[in-house]
């Protein structure tokens, strides 16, 4: 190929570049006339790159007359200064309107080192605003912001995080990228995917959502819930939407769902045992009477309710108390009170009823990995299935007359101590049923 077939191709491909730029663009000799002019700089100003390649500066067509001086020595003294520099000018459209730009002007080499010409670089200044603050919003959600911040990639692995998301999470920044969300995350990781699948598939949802997750972290796994919005990413670049992952905000709220979950539950409680004590009053044996608290206290507590009565020893010598069972609930019986040749149960020692008449309190008690362990249960009397026990004692008037036990299942969370408080409340009023229903001391 020639010399001059190059310096077309060079021509074409300089020309090809600065059209395509996002960035308006003009340069000027060493005298201040326009050499280039691209399609951007058409686009803002109108004027084309035929009626702009050649002229003298901006004077008498591009800038009022007031302020072309002002404006080109402006920018050709970026010849004799380093780097860039930064100015905001007001130009002239085609149709005679003004538009306010900001302009990055720098010196253009020439062969032998010296100043040759200047480019300048503009843009609206509205629009170069509109940048930086968008460029400020990310650096300050990705700094430190008082929500945590994700940005998830299409794999659904953590690409970027920000420091109060890293605190969540219990280790630093980097330590979280590029990593499933299943080594994040003990529970809840199933949700969170779905809900980031569904946000790359059809966008974000309306509201923000809530949710419950277990994050390990070095000290243990932490139950928490997080307050959730969710962002699909694009990329600005392509002719068609493209997604480049989702941004994941999120809060913990977790101290004020557990309020909330608290108070509810108490009020429930409280309904309960209003309830029960209107059904109660309703019946006539206490026995019935007392059969009638357990079913109402089972709601939302428990699966099962156990109660068994002590029977005082036959002897003077014996020392070790015998408990029989009156009635398990929910059964459809009325409870039933020993009579004299009741068989007494054969707990072992250590179960967990006879531990709560010995303490005259509420014991706590889980299978071994808080599953159903069918030899377990077995081994205390319990129903098929139960995985955590509450039981505590049943006293009225300084006596104590037995044991009642509450069950749950592997689907429900051990006991706390709130669930100790209230067991023993509905303990205490059955224990006056039963009372009421005993022929005699016992």
């Amino acid at each position: 190929m020639s010399a001059s077939g190059r310096n077309e191709t060079a021509d074409d491909l300089l020309a090809a570049l600065l059209d395509g730029m996002d960035a308006a663009l003009c340069a000027f000799d060493a005298g201040g006339v326009i050499t280039h002019w691209n399609r951007e700089a058409e686009r803002i100003l109108g004027w084309s790159a035929a009626e702009a390649v050649g002229r003298h500066g901006f004077a008498g067509w591009a800038v009022r007359p007031a302020d072309a001086h002002d404006v080109q020595d402006r920018l050709m003294s970026t010849q004799d200064a380093p780097g860039r520099q930064v100015h905001e000018f007001a130009l002239l459209t085609k149709d005679g309107g003004r538009v306010l730009v900001r302009t990055q002007s720098a010196a253009v080499p020439g062969a032998d080192g010296k100043p040759a010409g200047v480019y300048c670089a503009f843009s609206e200044v509205h629009a170069q605003i509109d940048l930086e603050r968008s460029i400020a919003l990310s650096e300050a959600l990705m700094d430190d912001a008082s929500w945590g911040v994700v940005l998830v990639d299409v794999d659904l692995r953590p690409a970027v995080v920000n420091a109060h998301a890293a605190r969540a999470f219990g280790t630093g920044r980097t330590a979280l990228l590029g990593r499933p969300l299943g080594e994040l995350l003990a529970q809840g990781v199933e949700e969170l995917e779905g809900a980031l699948q569904h946000v790359l598939a059809e966008g974000a949802p309306p509201a923000p959502v809530e949710l419950w997750v277990s994050v390990r972290t070095p000290e243990g796994v932490r139950r928490r819930c997080w307050r959730c919005g969710f962002l699909r990413l694009g990329s600005p670049l392509a002719e068609e939407p493209v997604p480049l992952g989702v941004g994941l905000l999120f809060q913990d709220v977790t101290e004020a769902r557990r309020a909330e979950l608290d108070t509810g539950q108490l009020r429930f409680r409280a309904n309960q045992l209003y309830r029960a004590g209107r059904a109660a009053a309703e019946c006539e044996d206490p026995a019935e009477a007392a059969a009638v608290r357990l079913d109402f206290a089972l709601a939302g507590f428990a699966e099962h309710a156990l109660v068994d009565v002590l029977e005082r020893p036959g002897g003077p010598d014996s020392v070790r108390p015998r408990l029989v069972r009156a009635a398990v609930s929910p059964s459809g019986m009325t409870l039933l009170l020993p009579g004299r040749g009741a068989i007494p149960l054969r707990y072992e020692a250590g179960h967990p009823a006879l531990q709560a008449l010995d303490r005259i309190g509420p014991v706590r008690s889980s299978s071994p990995r808080g599953e159903a362990d069918e030899a377990w249960a077995r081994a205390r009397q319990w129903p098929q299935g139960a995985a955590h026990a509450l039981s505590t004692v049943l006293r009225s008037r300084g006596r104590t007359l037995g044991a009642l036990t509450f069950l749950r299942g592997p689907s429900r969370p051990a006991f706390e101590r709130a669930d100790a408080l209230y067991a023993e409340e509905v303990a205490a009023r059955v224990a006056a049923d039963l009372d009421l229903a005993a022929p005699g001391p016992a």
